[in-house]
């Protein structure tokens, strides 16, 4: 990347900026950055190791995470693996409706900055705001973290729908009933509702549930073309959070006691427990019930 200044694998055919330093050197980084502000961009996998390779002097430094995620074995979000490792660190999440190439190449992006802070929120603004990319902020970064997580799992819902051909309307009702998961979900983690009418909730879920640079969807529409799982992970080439967090996020709604159906579906196909078209069955035949 240092000599070509391009990522050939994950964001080819765009030049990086030169005046973008590329180095391995992982405490001359983190030095650089004192007194300003770390963008942690993983996978979630990988958040806890870099913040336990942070030397203590870096805790006064702000830190944001891109990740969208449950911890694997763990089960916990970004902020949750933050206090254990870091408590009282300045940290928060960076999260929002962003594909990558698009952020790249300029295009229009908004982003939400959340963190209990708000100091360190008013620094992201500071440091990315700009004409292409808008940084609103949220002190509620639970919300914003469930948000993240779980728009990956319905993305993956929306895909097996659109691949089985099941049109607009089953579409429109995936998302919307998707949300009202989310909502619940998040609600008994301790989120306020409203957050997840914001960029990080209803914002990113629509993108990813419908928009073809996602590949979570893309998860789900070649698993309705009866692709084995590993052969679709093999192909993508790149991490989708979804397939690694879904069995978490149910989980934790069993644990909290939270009705989760569409998720409970993408879960019983990714197991390979249940074909698209049974999932997509079970969810249908579910009984009546008020929408609220």
């Amino acid at each position: 990347m240092r000599a070509q200044r391009s990522n050939a694998r994950y964001l080819p055919a765009i030049e990086l900026p030169q005046s973008l330093e590329i180095s391995s050197d992982f405490k001359a980084a983190i030095e650089h950055a004192q007194g300003g502000l770390i963008v942690v961009a993983t996978p979630m996998a990988g958040l806890a190791g870099v913040l336990q390779a942070l030397p203590a002097a870096a805790s006064a430094t702000g830190l944001f995470w891109l990740c969208k995620g449950f911890q694997g074995g763990t089960g916990l979000l970004g902020h949750e693996v933050a206090h254990r490792i870091c408590p009282g660190g300045r940290v928060g999440v960076l999260s929002g409706p962003s594909f990558a190439q698009e952020v790249a190449v300029g295009k229009p992006t908004a982003l939400v900055a959340a963190s209990s802070d708000a100091s360190l929120c008013q620094l992201a603004v500071d440091v990315l705001h700009s004409d292409n990319l808008r940084i609103y902020t949220s002190d509620d970064p639970i919300g914003v973290e469930v948000g993240g997580a779980v728009k990956n799992v319905m993305a993956i819902a929306t895909g097996l729908a659109d691949g089985l051909q099941l049109g607009l309307n089953a579409r429109a009702a995936l998302i919307t009933r998707g949300l009202a998961e989310m909502v619940r979900l998040g609600v008994a983690l301790g989120a306020r509702a409203e957050t997840f009418m914001g960029l990080s909730g209803l914002g990113d879920l629509v993108l990813t549930a419908t928009g073809d640079l996602s590949r979570n969807r893309t998860v789900g529409l070649r698993l309705a073309e009866g692709k084995p799982l590993a052969q679709i992970l093999r192909e993508l080439g790149h991490v989708a959070e979804g397939v690694l967090s879904a069995s978490t996020v149910l989980n934790r709604a069993r644990t909290l006691g939270v009705d989760m159906p569409i998720t409970e579906a993408v879960v019983a196909v990714l197991e390979g427990r249940t074909t698209p078209a049974q999932g997509v069955e079970a969810l249908m035949g579910r009984g009546p019930r008020s929408e609220r």
